[in-house]
């Protein structure tokens, strides 16, 4: 889980990071050794004001739920044998034919059992998926409000930032 977790929030990062380079200009006449001081003092400033450091590793907000993964062979094995249990207990209250009855128990329930387990790995799929926009959307508003101070500060310190 811990795998998939820091896959999806380093893809984040390269995304959102190329995705919101900010542009600098000395407007001013600011020697390099001077913007270089703006900068690193700004960053600091805008780190504080927004609570976003761009330059520690992506955390998630919130835990990542289950991906499912359950086996569909599994979840017929167990409806099979479940249903073989109740087709069983059911030919025999209904007539004595206990085995026709697991028979045709088992056929049902791993079908049902299949089913069923398929149904909540792609429930587990999407919710999987829902948490990822989630995550991706809340790193984009961080990283914009950090953006947003580190362009005040820079444009305070009479630099043109695009």
């Amino acid at each position: 889980m811990r795998g998939r977790t820091a896959i999806v929030l380093s893809l984040l990062v390269v995304t959102a990071a190329t995705a919101q380079e900010q542009f600098i200009y000395p407007s001013k006449g600011q020697s390099a050794k001077q913007q270089e001081k703006d900068k690193f003092d700004c960053y600091g400033w805008a780190k504080g004001q927004s609570g976003f450091d761009p330059m520690a590793p992506p955390r998630p907000t919130t835990a990542p739920p289950s991906r499912g993964g359950r086996s569909v062979a599994g979840g017929v094995l167990g409806g099979g044998a479940l249903g073989a249990g109740v087709g069983a207990i059911g030919g025999a209250i209904a007539g004595g034919k206990a085995g026709k009855g697991a028979a045709i128990g088992a056929a049902t329930g791993g079908l049902l059992g299949g089913v069923s387990t398929a149904g909540a790995n792609a429930s587990a799929s999407r919710d999987y998926r829902d948490w990822e926009q989630r995550e991706a959307t809340n790193y984009a508003a961080a990283r914009g409000q950090y953006n947003r101070a580190f362009a005040a500060c820079m444009e305070g310190r009479g630099y043109t930032v695009k």
